[in-house]
């Protein structure tokens, strides 16, 4: 088990243990004592979303990395697909990404990537975690590491961005409604759709450092959907904080969520030859978008809920497409990562192809209920989810689920809840279920702490 890393990265709360400035000091020096075990020049990438706190972990991840004799090049606000790619592109040999993805500001994190603009593998996070015990040491003064900022790299990121789609793409006639959630693309998203040809609006695009995601973004659909119909527009799409997530509305105000976007890649990849291997989805993928692809001859896997598990799944099998229902969206002959300007650019040019409305184009996908209660804990959710009386809970539920849903109960990644999901064709079923599931763990969480 890892002490720090977890799903997605280190993530907290901003001022604690260890979302703090003498932590990311120490964190950065890590890294670059890791990396320079490697041999040769190390220069890192660090790229950030708007939250104000942004500020203080740049500046600590930047001393400790060129004390240990690394390399820095700072992007600046930036999508974290966008670091990914820089990562890449500009021959780094790692990028960082400061953000805690979908959650308020007064969270934060620290996310990684490989020098080919992957997640990092447990093997090296356990080794940042081992060189984290050790004595805080500075190179010597000669080999102390330089830092510059890349003053080019929204234009480098949108540029990439146009580039994963043909060059014939004209979104002339479209009127897009965007929701960059006060975040990270919301100067970048913009420009690329708008060069694109599209009539373009944008809401969430005024960030303070503190109203990221409030209220806006893919995790509050809501504020795009009246967005759109209040203007009239073709559909919306919504990206989370960093930029790595992606929903959609369509023109009557409907949610269009990462299962129902895979549906439509997925069948337009098919037909013209593009997909290969499986579709990936994860234990929270709708049972709706599995039943679509067995009815296509498309095989479905499910991997554990986390992009990086989901990638995983796909390189073992040789998959170009998968992804999550908040839409974390992988197109691998395309991004190395989830990519929410990508993906959207995607869907688009298939519904230009085919000249369908995103409503039509869904059609196929007939999602079943599905409900998820969060359950938040004051710890020990592994531990909760283990507990004899909610197992117990568990395992009736499946039962009585027993060929015609799905019941999870997951702890999460990424914050300190227990998941609970329930899906099956009666909603009135799904939803009792659920409850009950939940209701036990409240119980197990209420025990725990008399």
């Amino acid at each position: 088990m890892k002490r720090y890393f977890g799903t997605d990265g280190i993530r907290g709360r901003v001022g604690e243990w260890p979302i703090t400035a003498e932590f990311m000091l120490k964190l950065g020096r890590a890294v670059g004592a890791v990396l320079a075990r490697r041999g040769g020049a190390v220069n890192v990438v660090i790229g950030k979303d708007t939250r104000v706190s942004g500020y203080m972990f740049e500046s600590a991840l930047e001393a400790g990395l060129v004390a240990a004799g690394a390399g820095v090049s700072l992007l600046g606000p930036m999508p974290t697909p966008a670091v990914a790619y820089l990562t890449r592109s500009l021959r780094a040999s790692a990028g960082i990404v400061i953000s805690a993805s979908h959650n308020p500001h007064h969270d934060n994190g620290i996310k990684f990537f490989s020098a080919q603009g992957e997640k990092l593998d447990d093997a090296l996070e356990e080794a940042i975690e081992a060189e984290l015990e050790a004595p805080f040491a500075t190179v010597a003064s000669e080999a102390i590491g330089k830092v510059v900022r890349v003053r080019d790299a929204a234009s480098r990121y949108a540029e990439f961005c146009k580039s994963t789609v043909p060059s014939t793409l004209d979104l002339r006639g479209l009127s897009i409604v965007l929701d960059c959630a006060h975040g990270a693309t919301y100067q970048i998203a913009p420009t690329v759709f708008a060069e694109l040809g599209a009539k373009v609006s944008a809401i969430g695009n005024q960030p303070d450092g503190l109203n990221i995601n409030r209220e806006v973004g893919s995790t509050h659909p809501q504020a795009l959907a009246r967005a759109v119909v209040a203007a009239g527009a073709d559909l919306g799409i919504a990206f989370d904080g960093d930029g790595d997530r992606v929903q959609m509305v369509d023109r009557h105000g409907a949610l269009v969520d990462g299962d129902q976007l895979l549906y439509v890649l997925a069948t337009d990849w098919q037909a013209s030859g593009r997909l290969r291997g499986p579709l990936v989805g994860t234990l929270m993928s709708n049972y709706g978008l599995e039943r679509a692809m067995r009815a296509l001859g498309v095989p479905f896997l499910r991997a554990n809920v986390g992009d990086r598990y989901v990638l995983q799944m796909l390189k073992q099998h040789g998959g170009v497409l998968g992804g999550e229902t908040s839409g974390h969206i992988l197109t691998l002959d395309r991004v190395t990562s989830g990519d929410a300007i990508v993906s959207a650019l995607q869907v688009l040019d298939v519904l230009v192809r085919t000249r369908r409305t995103l409503d039509e184009a869904v059609v196929g996908c007939a999602k079943v209920a599905q409900i998820t209660v969060n359950v938040r804990v004051a710890g020990g959710a592994s531990a909760l989810v283990a507990d004899a009386d909610v197992q117990a809970t568990f395992e009736r539920v499946r039962a009585e689920l027993e060929g015609q849903g799905r019941v999870v109960l997951r702890p999460s990644g990424t914050e300190p809840l227990v998941r609970v999901t329930v899906e099956a064709g009666d909603a009135v079923v799904v939803e009792r279920l659920a409850a009950e599931l939940a209701d036990a763990v409240k119980s197990a969480a209420s025990r725990s702490v008399g």
